[in-house]
């Protein structure tokens, strides 16, 4: 039961970072018009963009990490890069977090909240 916990856990990890981060990167000006504007009365305001880029990667690393979790979960029972992706996954959503409390969006930052419960999750079940 433990497995397919972490299993599913780690498919919702995979799906939500890669899927975001295909986002961010084939809708490069779309995302840079929201963003901006949202960003525009914080100290992150001139640095837009190399913020998303390193989201970007957080992102990537976390998706991949949990995808290679789920091949080694399925594999061998392997926990080690299913815990990692976990791990990177609720760093990656403190970063979102500081940036939605910046910008005082509180109800994205509530959303974010909901997706660390997740990820927090797996840190436990993996760990």
């Amino acid at each position: 039961m433990n497995n397919t916990t972490s299993f599913f856990v780690l498919v919702f990890l995979a799906l939500t970072f890669i899927m975001s981060a295909h986002d961010k990167l084939f809708h490069w000006n779309t995302n840079m018009g929201w963003m901006k504007p949202h960003f525009e009365n914080t100290f992150l305001k001139k640095v837009v963009p190399l913020i998303t880029f390193v989201l970007v990667c957080f992102e990537l690393v976390s998706g991949i990490l949990s995808l290679i979790g789920i091949v080694e979960l399925y594999i061998n029972g392997g926990r080690v890069f299913g815990f990692y992706g976990s791990v990177f996954s609720c760093i990656t959503l403190l970063l979102m977090l500081f940036g939605q409390r910046l910008a005082k969006d509180f109800d994205g930052a509530r959303t974010i909240a909901i997706y660390f419960m997740i990820a927090i999750l797996g840190v436990f079940l993996l760990g």
